[in-house]
């Protein structure tokens, strides 16, 4: 299946969204596909039929748990689960007899029509091919989505390398900032296996080859996206959701071989003894903009196309928008291996949508003996990207992950000082709530332990400083107390939480522009603006944390501290104005108009 064909899919489902009407590519598209994205349910794919540089765009193409099972070939994403785990209990398990034997092969049949398949032709992506001074990225319909982003950046490149040392392919999702005409930044993070490649030419002294796949199979796209183990092919989980190989083509200036079937690629070079080069801001998935930045320039060798080629790009931002959806299938097909060979207690798994897929997991577990909660804790932040998670939620086996009266009974019923288990780890180089990039704390509440806790209330009328506000709505049933401050007032949470009136288990401070927003938000932020280990403290079975915005450079906190991502008033107003000519139903009204109250200047960071 190509992309061509995914669109007819979602169109005869109903799930896509024409657009006939000029656009262009800088903010429009990007704030057209937001106010979709945050629609119920995920809202539909967008197809932008003529743009400023000729080629369609497609976007929020995966932005629905229908679109994302369509995308992966199957009617809801726990379905793969079940093919994973079938796979993976019968691997492991004696084969004593012929019998046994025999009836694996089969299995193993099918399992070697996974692997991807290397083609002697030209492939499909090749019908067009531009080198030399045709080779430029002008031509493409390159996003640029926010009002502080640094450029124009290529939100959904499958960026293929190679380990120098094995030749083992790597295929991994690194946004790419567009410089000119022939050079890209590479965002590959510290923790990403493009970025231990990059290494390793640089230790070696060589140029380092990079290939770009755009569009195809969504299939490939999503394979991209995944967690996967270190030195084992993203084309193989293609071939495994799509059940047949994935075919691979030779590129034209380098020896790296891309999907036969994608629309676009980008062939070209890093050359690792360049110093870096500045890249961002870019609003990103956190909802918050990821600052400026030293990154490796991509050098564009050729670029190219089918004749019939459509740009797919995604747009980030504050949540929800595409990335949720693709994380939800991230989650239940990856809950299978986690089950059954690193934490074998673990029954179901949840990365909430405010939780920006690592901020936030629930899980449920089963629990035979003391300390089993810890060590699943430790496990869990040990495992592959689980390495990023900053909090995490440990419920009783029978807890439905995703029910939130079920959690909020759990939560009631806890007392914080003996359920809270603390620690320091890694974050995702993203994260700006620490001080030290790439590392913080981490907290989890141990709630498979239920104790009897105090019924929640607060007094009305409890004593509050000067400029703090405060809400209820919460308490009865998450127990929780909302206050709201300037972000640089000195509010002492330990005094307010042993008053007299005050019986919840936590409470929540936020800056005063939040004072109105509603608790899926408020989690957001919490999560998004928090250290564990700076923030969250414990008093008597109280527990509080500090979710304001950090003064950049004050003691322990950041250096810089970014501003939320939204879309300017000019855009709003233009896509506003236009929205007739689109064609495409019912006003929806801007986003950012709501997220604007949050920001604390205009620029990325303040």
């Amino acid at each position: 299946m190509n992309l061509q064909d995914f669109i007819s899919k979602l169109e005869s489902a109903g799930e896509l969204i024409r657009i006939g009407t000029q656009v262009s590519s800088v903010y429009e598209i990007a704030e057209l596909t937001d106010r979709q994205a945050k629609s119920a349910g995920g809202g539909k794919a967008l197809l932008f039929e003529k743009t400023d540089k000729g080629f369609a765009v497609l976007t929020n193409m995966m932005g629905s748990e229908r679109r994302i099972s369509m995308a992966l070939g199957v009617e809801r994403p726990e379905d793969i689960t079940v093919r994973i785990e079938s796979l993976l209990k019968q691997v492991p398990s004696p084969k004593d007899s012929l019998s046994d034997q025999l009836k694996m092969l089969p299995l193993l049949s099918e399992v070697a029509r996974w692997f991807p398949k290397k083609l002697k032709r030209r492939g499909e992506c090749q019908q067009v091919v531009l080198t030399g001074d045709d080779a430029s990225l002008d031509i493409l319909p390159i996003l640029k989505s926010w009002g502080c982003d640094g450029g124009r950046f290529v939100t959904l490149p499958m960026v293929n390398t190679l380990d120098p040392q094995t030749g083992i392919r790597n295929v991994g999702m690194y946004r790419m900032q567009i410089f000119d005409s022939k050079t890209t930044g590479m965002h590959w993070h510290r923790h990403k296996t493009g970025a231990r490649h990059y290494d390793g030419y640089k230790a070696a002294g060589r140029i380092m080859p990079v290939s770009v796949a755009i569009g195809g199979d969504p299939a490939y796209t999503y394979a991209a996206t995944a967690p996967m183990p270190d030195n084992m092919d993203e084309y193989l989980l293609a071939g495994f959701l799509r059940r047949k190989p994935v075919k691979l083509v030779k590129c034209i200036t380098n020896d790296i071989y891309v999907p036969d079937d994608c629309d676009f690629v980008i062939e070209g070079y890093v050359d690792p003894s360049e110093p870096l080069t500045v890249e961002g801001d870019f609003g990103d998935h956190t909802g918050f903009y990821s600052l400026t930045d030293l990154y490796p320039r991509l050098h564009v060798t050729a670029i190219t196309h089918r004749k019939d080629a459509l740009y797919p790009a995604t747009v980030v931002g504050v949540p929800p928008q595409e990335d949720a959806y693709i994380s939800i299938a991230t989650e239940r097909i990856f809950l299978a291996p986690i089950r059954l060979v690193m934490q074998p207690e673990i029954v179901d798994m949840t990365m909430p949508v405010a939780g920006t897929s690592h901020n936030i997991a629930i899980i449920s577990m089963s629990s035979r003996y003391k300390g089993q909660a810890a060590k699943v804790t430790q496990g869990m932040w040990s495992a592959g990207q689980m390495m990023f998670n900053k909090y995490l939620v440990l419920t009783p086996a029978t807890t439905d992950v995703r029910n939130a009266e079920q959690l909020a009974a759990l939560l009631r019923g806890c007392d914080p000082k003996s359920a809270t288990i603390r620690g320091e780890g890694i974050y995702d180089v993203l994260d700006h709530a620490t001080a030290t990039c790439g590392f913080g704390g981490k907290l989890a509440l141990n709630l498979t332990e239920n104790s009897t806790a105090r019924t929640p209330s607060v007094t009305e009328h409890i004593a509050l400083p000067e400029g703090v506000t405060m809400r209820t709505d919460l308490v009865d049933m998450w127990s929780t107390l909302l206050l709201f401050a300037d972000n640089s007032a000195d509010i002492d949470l330990t005094t307010i939480a042993r008053q007299a009136g005050v019986e919840c288990n936590f409470i929540a401070l936020f800056d005063t522009r939040a004072a109105e927003f509603g608790a899926e938000d408020l989690l957001w932020i919490a999560a998004a603006n928090t250290d564990p280990k700076r923030d969250i403290a414990l008093t008597d079975s109280t527990l509080t944390i500090d979710a304001r915005a950090k003064v950049p450079g004050a003691e322990n906190n950041p250096a810089r501290f970014p501003n939320v991502v939204t879309s300017t008033e000019d855009v709003i107003e233009l896509v506003d104005s236009r929205w007739e000519e689109y064609g495409i139903g019912e006003f929806i009204p801007s986003p950012s108009r709501k997220y604007r109250k949050l920001l604390l200047s205009d620029k990325a960071e303040w």
